[in-house]
């Protein structure tokens, strides 16, 4: 029998597949951001909301997914294969206090969630992106999976957090015992040296949808 969770589980790994948050799914398929929310899936009254055959038709039509694919990732929703839930959060909404430990790691309250079935280190999380400043690289609405724990070399790309609350997506271009140097990823923005006093945490980008 078809169920609330099965369909809602699809819903997750159809956004998943495109590199997208719920949200964002809805807003690719022309709906409202919160259709496909977690806290529209429940009543208030505590009853299960299901997504309309509609919203389920732009969202596959968005995507360029076939209804059969659908189909497929309902049957999927139990099985062993399922995708992992990574924690998702606003690029722009990193900054604020309460979201992340002094490590760097995802904590606190106010999290998304995407379903994600390609990570294996159990505290990465995503974010997702917002405006223009990481063009080329990174697009308004592109999900960036971030890894705390991932070790960290010259030319990988980067999140860092400064003590200051400043949280950007960079290129590491080199790192002494003192200071950071930062390759900015869009031309028209100036590259960054910072003491590493100043720098809170410093996370790699493992994956970006494109």
């Amino acid at each position: 029998m078809l169920t609330h969770a099965q369909v809602w589980s699809a819903i997750d790994r159809l956004a998943a597949r495109a590199g997208l948050s719920a949200s964002g799914l809805a807003r690719r398929a022309g709906l409202d951001p919160t259709t496909f929310n977690k806290s529209k899936r429940i009543t208030p009254e505590g009853r299960a909301r299901w997504p309309s055959t509609e919203s389920i038709a732009k969202a596959l039509a968005a995507t360029g997914t076939p209804f059969d694919t659908f189909v497929g990732l309902i049957e999927a929703s139990g099985g062993a294969a399922a995708a992992r839930a990574v924690p998702l959060l606003g690029f722009a909404e990193a900054g604020a206090g309460g979201y992340f430990d002094d490590g760097g790691f995802p904590a606190g309250e106010g999290w998304d969630e995407i379903a994600f079935p390609a990570v294996s280190d159990e505290h990465a999380y995503a974010l997702e992106v917002s405006g223009q400043s990481m063009e080329p690289a990174y697009r308004d609405g592109d999900i960036i999976v971030v890894s705390p724990a991932a070790p960290i070399r010259r030319g990988d790309r980067v999140v860092v957090r400064t003590r200051g609350g400043e949280v950007m997506a960079k290129e590491l271009k080199r790192k002494t015992a003192k200071s950071i140097e930062l390759k900015s990823l869009n031309a028209q923005h100036a590259d960054r040296t910072l003491a590493l006093t100043d720098v809170l945490w410093i996370a790699r980008i493992l994956w970006a949808s494109q």
